[in-house]
């Protein structure tokens, strides 16, 4: 059978698109979508990605009327939370280390639910 290779983009509708697009950006690195064809849009790195259909009233999906959560991969969850902070986003980590890592939650201005997950194994003490 012929797989998908992975998520190509990730689109969803937003009241603001631009001042969430530099949003994205300042707080998280991901840089807007490219204007042309000479610019490269925001790459990722490889690693595990889930692909889950959530039961309409998921506590994943933060509001009732949400239809979408992301969960992005980090290196250093503790820098990250600590450049959100600065930058007066709230964020919510969870005091429990699971078997897969650790992780944490905030939502986007527009209410949009992210969880950030560093994958176990990561240990940004060694890596610095």
């Amino acid at each position: 059978m012929e797989s998908v290779t992975g998520i190509g983009g990730f689109f969803f509708r937003a009241r603001d698109p631009e001042s969430l697009t530099r949003w994205y950006d300042a707080n998280l690195g991901v840089a807007p979508p490219p204007t042309s064809y000479e610019e490269s849009p925001w790459r990722q790195e490889a690693g595990a990605t889930v692909f889950a259909p959530m039961a309409e009233d998921s506590p994943h999906l933060a509001t009732a009327t949400g239809t979408w959560s992301i969960n992005f991969r980090v290196s250093d969850l503790d820098a990250m939370v600590a450049q959100l902070r600065d930058n007066d986003v709230e964020v919510s980590e969870h005091e429990e280390v699971y078997p897969n890592g650790r992780f944490a939650e905030l939502v986007d201005p527009e209410g949009n639910p992210i969880q950030l997950w560093e994958p176990a194994g990561v240990d940004s003490a060694a890596q610095a």
